[in-house]
């Protein structure tokens, strides 16, 4: 076993940190605990970097050992396996919470080092005499995690690593795209080998992985590494047949093609890296605020940005294309209903990955709605009715929708971008965006009448019809026709002297 005496690279933590962590080993120490700081935290100490990965594997019974310190330091015991003896301690911190994972160690602190998935996490600290500077660290690293660091290398520890647990397939890629590695070309071969494993991965785990590989910069490329591995397709099958899908004359790529370089247009129209072609005159004329910018970085459900859920919905938009194609009499080809289909199949398949309700809403609502923001305009602008109907139809997600709209131009012409034409894209888009933020009330329009003064002024009775009229108010209201209680009961005179089927 390699045991040798290195300085940090910079301080991986603050001096806060670093003393609890040094007080802990003391508290274990005197217990007759045997304590190491292994994985995560580790690797990122030694490359310089702040963590908050902190993982920490103990002799003993991990739950037992991990209660007795949330009791000690006024923290919360959680067991998260009992069967495999892991618990985490939540400590409460000025400003945040800390979570310290205990797992007890396996046959000793070589073995379960073995165990561990690749060498760059295979590197542990002894936590005992740590001191609170965290100087002259003893490192144990016995499968030269050291100098895969220094060399930039993701390479498995064994040749059991993606048996042991198939997640680990998705995590080589995704630690790679992190940290700007690359996976070494026996770990490759073995990952194309293993590849039909990440099959096995229970949802919620292949969610975590695809999710924080999309919220990185560059996210197309790590797509496209991850079909190259041959993982991509056993995440999601329901892309497999968009590949080498032919698409009308209008599209410089195929859907497959299309769908990941949607991504990366997505990126760019939200300010991110990702496609350079033409990069600075699409920008010049493509909308952008503060405003937007804060609505990007919303985050949803269990802790995802609209940002990041912008880019799958962009992964997933065209999903039902293969499904809907229909070459016409012309010889067009045309994917009726494409839209609707691939919302339905996007819901399934953030389901299977266990997103959380709203994250999946916001995903189908932006597939469903994409074609809206072109379909809007009639050789202009798109009036204030149609601005009302649009964001009525998809309320919060309305500006996921337009910029998902941008996206798709971009990814369609491709290199073949006529920048007239995008001009006049994101034009539209920022007059509709402008509506949006300038006049609530064209897509929020205050309540001019109730249902109660319907049935009390005009006698009608409870139903569907009241519900028709109502909506029929507000759209009206939002285009400007009408703007008053008195106007919204005129207008309803006039509705059913033309329709005694509303007063049924």
């Amino acid at each position: 076993m390699a045991q040798r005496r290195r300085e940090l690279a910079g301080s991986p933590v603050d001096s806060k940190m670093a003393a609890l962590l040094a007080r802990l080993g003391g508290f274990l120490s005197q217990r007759g605990v045997k304590s190491y700081l292994i994985g995560g935290y580790v690797r990122d100490s030694l490359m310089g970097q702040a963590s908050a990965d902190i993982d920490i594997a103990v002799t003993g019974k991990a739950p037992e050992i991990a209660r007795e310190v949330a009791v000690a330091f006024g923290g919360k015991f959680v067991l998260l396996d009992a069967a495999n003896e892991v618990a985490r301690v939540v400590l409460p911190q000025e400003e945040d919470r800390l979570c310290l994972d205990f797992s007890t160690l396996r046959g000793g602190i070589e073995k379960d080092l073995a165990l561990r998935d690749f060498t760059i996490n295979a590197i542990a600290l002894d936590l005992e005499g740590l001191g609170d500077d965290f100087s002259a660290v003893k490192v144990i690293d016995i499968f030269g995690g050291q100098r895969d660091l220094e060399q930039g290398i993701v390479r498995a520890v064994s040749q059991e690593v993606f048996d042991q647990d198939a997640a680990r397939l998705l995590r080589a890629a995704r630690l790679a795209a992190e940290l700007g590695f690359t996976i070494d070309s026996a770990t490759e071969a073995l990952i194309r080998h293993r590849s039909h494993l990440v099959a096995t991965v229970a949802g919620e785990r292949v969610q975590e992985e695809l999710y924080r590989l999309l919220d990185l910069p560059q996210a197309a490329s790590s797509l496209r590494y991850l079909d190259d591995l041959g993982l991509l397709s056993a995440v999601i099958p329901e892309l497999a047949p968009s590949r080498k899908a032919t698409q009308p004359k209008e599209h410089y790529w195929d859907v497959f093609d299309h769908s990941i370089e949607t991504v990366a247009a997505v990126e760019l129209v939200l300010r991110a890296n990702g496609w350079q072609h033409q990069r600075d005159k699409i920008l010049a004329v493509a909308p952008w605020s503060p405003a937007l910018a804060q609505h990007f970085g919303q985050v949803i459900g269990s802790g995802h940005t609209r940002k990041t859920l912008l880019k799958l919905a962009a992964l997933l938009h065209d999903i039902a294309k293969p499904q809907t194609k229909f070459v016409d009499e012309g010889g067009r080809i045309r994917f009726f209903g494409h839209a609707q289909e691939g919302a339905a199949m996007a819901r399934h398949v953030l389901e299977r990955l266990r997103f959380s309700a709203k994250e999946t809403k916001t995903v189908e609502t932006v597939i469903r709605h994409h074609l809206r923001p072109m379909q809007m305009s009639d050789n202009g602008m798109p009036s204030r009715r149609a601005i009302y109907r649009y964001f009525r139809d998809t309320d919060e997600e309305g500006i996921d929708t337009l910029f998902l709209s941008l996206a798709d131009h971009l990814a369609t012409r491709g290199p073949q971008l006529d920048l007239a034409q995008w001009e006049q894209h994101a034009e539209i888009v920022q007059y509709v965006l402008t509506e949006r933020f300038r006049e609530e009330g064209v897509v929020f329009p205050p309540r001019l009448i109730t249902g109660h003064d319907l049935i009390a002024v005009f006698g009608m009775s409870p139903g569907p019809g009241i519900g028709e009229l109502l909506e029929a108010i507000r759209e009206a209201q939002a285009a400007g026709e009408i703007a008053s209680s008195e106007e919204a009961l005129s207008f309803v005179r006039r509705r059913l002297s033309s329709s005694s089927r509303l007063l049924a």
